[in-house]
Order: C-alpha cells, then structure tokens, then sequence
C-alpha cells in the first residue's frame, strides 16, 4: 500500500436496526457521496432551523403559511385599534392644548376624490401595514414624550383672589419646538 491510499478519517460504528440502514443508504445516495455527510447535513439543517425531528409542521406548509395570515391579520386588527383609539385621540387632544385661538373656526375640510387602487400582493400590504404600524409607534412615542414633558412643566398655582391656576414653565423655543411637532 502506498502513503497516498491511507485512511484519511477515522471511523465509528453505530448499531442501527437493518431496515433503518437499508432507507438510510438510498436517502443518502440522493443527498450525498457518504453517509457522513448526509447524517451532518441533517443534523445542521435542524440545528440551523431550530427544528425538532419530533414535532410536526402540520399537514403541509400551506397549513403554517394560512395560521401566519391569521396571525397577520389579527396583527393589523390590533394596529388599526390602536391608531383608532390611542394615536388619533390623543394627537386631536394636543391639537387643541396647543391652539393659540380654540374659539376660532375650524377651517373646513376639502373633499378629496379617491382614484381606484391598484391590487398589490399580500407581501406589499404586509409592509405597507407594518411600515405604517412602525410610523403610529414612532407618532406615538413622539407624542407621548411630548404629553409627558408638558405634564412635568405645569404646575398649580393657588390664588390669593379666586381660583388658583395651572402654570406651564416652558420657554418660548420649547413651546414653539412641540408645537411645530403637532
């Protein structure tokens, strides 16, 4: 024997049962050139996807791909309450805190024609709602930050004729700063 056609790996034997070696042999052949590579290649697929041999996917992807959609769509569900019943209301609340003249009129609305939309896939629509969903947080924070930063500025001052008073200690800037936010 030449030193070219030594072993290069050394090997170790597992028991397996016959019928169970014999799949085995014919799944490796279709995967790889050995059986080495073939048991590594499935223990790196679960390990990489975090599966386990022992759970099940459900009758077919189709099945994981319908439970996402539900959960999406209760996703968007959920999104569109909070901008419904959080943002909105809130932002129309610092709206009116901040009007310089609340008994002026309300300028009215312009009336808009809406062209027919173009169908998009559901991937679209998705980020769209998700691009959307992380806006409203973003509006969100923002005006709650800036809800927060009056609050802290306004004390009550007690009066020595009549009722006392709130006070909001804010510069002029800071004042001009938040209002140019709403």
């Amino acid at each position: 024997m030449s030193s070219n056609h030594q072993k290069k790996y050394s090997f170790s034997a597992i028991s397996i049962k016959p019928k169970v070696a014999t799949r085995f042999r014919k799944f490796s052949k279709e995967i790889t050139h050995s059986h080495t590579d073939t048991l590594e290649a499935m223990m790196n697929f679960f390990d990489l996807n975090e599966l386990s041999p022992n759970e099940s996917l459900g009758a077919n992807m189709k099945t994981l791909e319908n439970s996402l959609k539900k959960r999406i769509n209760a996703l968007v569900a959920i999104i569109r309450d909070i901008e419904k019943n959080q943002t909105k209301p809130t932002n129309a609340m610092l709206e009116l805190l901040f009007q310089e003249n609340p008994k002026e009129e309300e300028p009215q609305e312009e009336l808009f024609e809406f062209e027919q939309q173009e169908l998009i896939t559901e991937n679209e629509e998705l980020n769209h709602y998700r691009n959307r969903y992380e806006e409203v947080q973003q509006q969100f924070h923002s005006v709650k930050y800036d809800l927060e930063k009056i609050i802290d500025k306004t004390t009550y001052v007690k009066s020595s004729f009549g009722g006392g008073y709130l006070k909001l200690d804010l510069s002029k800037d800071e004042f001009e700063n938040i209002k140019q936010k709403l």
